[in-house]
């Protein structure tokens, strides 16, 4: 649900006339704009976010896991526009059952490390990532620490 005065900001308004299914919820909330993303819709939705409302800069991309609720993640991506001094949160949802969305490495290089650290503590998978393997952890460990049904203690 997209609240009405959050439906009139430019971005809601640009990205709903480009991909009028793109964004399934938004708030605004403490002078910041979250607008949750379809999970196939994220790539041509940064890419037009990228060209056409100048947000050329993505300061971070990480993720949560909401477990035992499904769907279990929410893969997170932190935008910045220099040209109008306009930051924007997009959160797509995945299911905990093989979790998997497209990269958005072609469109901020910068996502290419953040997917990797993503990939390797949540073991979400970033279909069309260049060089998907651990960066944090050993390449024989096992699971992936920062899920929430991750024993605190490691598997033993």
């Amino acid at each position: 649900m997209i609240p009405p005065e959050v439906e009139t900001t430019p971005d809601v308004a640009a990205l709903k006339e480009f991909d009028p299914q793109a964004i399934t919820a938004a708030k605004f909330d403490r002078g910041e704009l979250t607008l949750w993303i379809e999970a196939p819709r994220i790539v041509p939705a940064c890419e037009f976010l990228k060209v056409k409302r100048q947000y050329r800069y993505m300061s971070c991309l990480t993720a949560v896991d909401w477990y035992p609720a499904e769907p279990r993640f929410e893969v997170v991506y932190h935008l910045y526009a220099h040209a109008h001094h306009q930051r924007l949160r997009l959160k797509a949802k995945l299911y905990g059952e093989n979790p998997a969305i497209a990269s958005v490495t072609p469109v901020w290089r910068a996502a290419n490390w953040f997917e990797r650290e993503v990939f390797d503590l949540f073991g979400i998978r970033f279909e069309g990532h260049p060089n998907l393997t651990r960066i944090l952890m050993p390449d024989d460990w096992q699971g992936h620490p920062l899920r929430k049904d991750y024993p605190v203690t490691g598997y033993r």
